[in-house]
């Protein structure tokens, strides 16, 4: 099939849309034609490549929503017409981390950013007059049809509008499960979230589902606290505000500390604070935020031998094609809101718009 695909040539360079060939799927594999994709941090941080190996020309994209058009040997439980969400992260069904009802960590399709071809034969399936193309975490939906991997496949519910639940894929679903299926906190607990971006607003609206009694946001911008209210925020505290560790802020304003904690922003600073800030003898933090390679965690021992718990989280503990279907009937049952998360909408030939507002922090 010939699409449009919009290709990213070299690091931080405008992405140019180009015709590209994507080739029937092969065993285990799927073709999906994508009808919305939404952008998210990760697409701008190895588009930026500034702190990876860079792997270009390659399609970038992993929020998306589409159809399925054909399905290669092997697939059984995908047809040509279902509504789907592809994902960055999968499910084999095989694996010991898939057997486990606690691990979502499948051994065969975990993310892997440095992949740029297909795990069943290494090849790209795009290509531009016979030159490969690499892909991006397995989905690249940042094209008008992409090949996933059948256990990287979401089926969702056919009456769901794409153009909303296109954003279950990543973000939301990791900062919604850190909460719900790794936090638990209690109704009336209250809980902290550090970093107010669209992972943790979607863990503030994880703690609002829980029906936490305070939720308080943590963010060096301060202009993201009216916006955060819409997500169940109720309180707010900016570091730069204080002259004291924001642990201990949090601490004398919660009576010793919080219930829970989440940290969504990679930070290693903020990891210790959400990890110090939760209450002793029953406190949990949850980890989200992806570090840098050479941080190190530090926090005195003793703040383990006072039952504080200290966990950490990828994609929400969410399996992909067991748990994600169930996500959007949240929202189709409206127990979950997803319209407050789109900021903007933009023709997918305007793309380069979506990365503008991303990189200025409009969006």
């Amino acid at each position: 099939i010939r699409c449009k695909a919009a290709v990213a040539w070299e690091a931080g360079k405008p992405l140019v849309m180009e015709e590209v060939e994507v080739a029937p799927p092969q065993k285990h594999e799927v073709r999906i034609k994508i009808l919305f994709t939404s952008l998210c941090h990760t697409d701008v941080y190895f588009w930026e490549a500034k702190a990876q190996t860079p792997l270009f020309p390659r399609i970038f994209g992993h929020e998306a929503g589409g159809i399925v058009e054909s399905v290669g040997e092997g697939v059984t439980d995908l047809q040509p017409g279902d509504h789907v969400l592809p994902i960055f992260t999968g499910e084999c069904g095989d694996c010991r981390h898939c057997h486990s009802e606690e691990s979502n960590m499948c051994d065969l399709l975990r993310i892997n950013t440095e992949r740029g071809g297909m795990i069943h034969d290494g090849e790209s399936r795009f290509s531009i007059k016979g030159k490969p193309i690499h892909h991006f975490l397995g989905t690249s939906t940042f094209s008008g049809y992409t090949v996933v991997h059948s256990g990287q496949v979401a089926k969702i519910n056919p009456d769901a509008p794409l153009d909303k639940v296109c954003i279950v894929s990543c973000g939301l679903s990791t900062g919604l499960g850190a909460v719900l299926n790794v936090a638990k906190p209690k109704k009336g607990q209250s809980v902290a979230v550090f970093g107010l971006g669209a992972v943790g607003l979607a863990a503030a609206e994880g703690a609002r589902i829980a029906g936490a009694s305070r939720i308080i946001g943590v963010d060096l911008n301060s202009q993201r606290f009216d916006e955060a209210k819409e997500f169940g925020v109720t309180e707010f505290v900016n570091p730069r505000d204080h002259d004291k560790p924001v642990q201990q802020v949090i601490a004398e304003m919660t009576d010793g500390g919080v219930d829970r904690s989440v940290e969504c922003t990679g930070s290693v600073q903020a990891m210790i604070q959400a990890f110090e800030c939760v209450h002793d003898g029953w406190g949990v933090a949850v980890l989200v935020g992806v570090p840098s390679k050479d941080d190190a965690f530090k926090s005195h021992p003793m703040n383990f031998l006072n039952e504080r718990t200290l966990k950490g989280t990828f994609f929400g503990n969410y399996k992909p094609k067991t748990d994600i279907p169930g996500v959007v009937e949240k929202y189709m049952n409206k127990e979950l809101e997803l319209e407050k998360f789109i900021t903007h909408t933009v023709p997918f030939s305007e793309i380069n718009k979506a990365f503008d507002y991303m990189l200025k922090g409009e969006s």
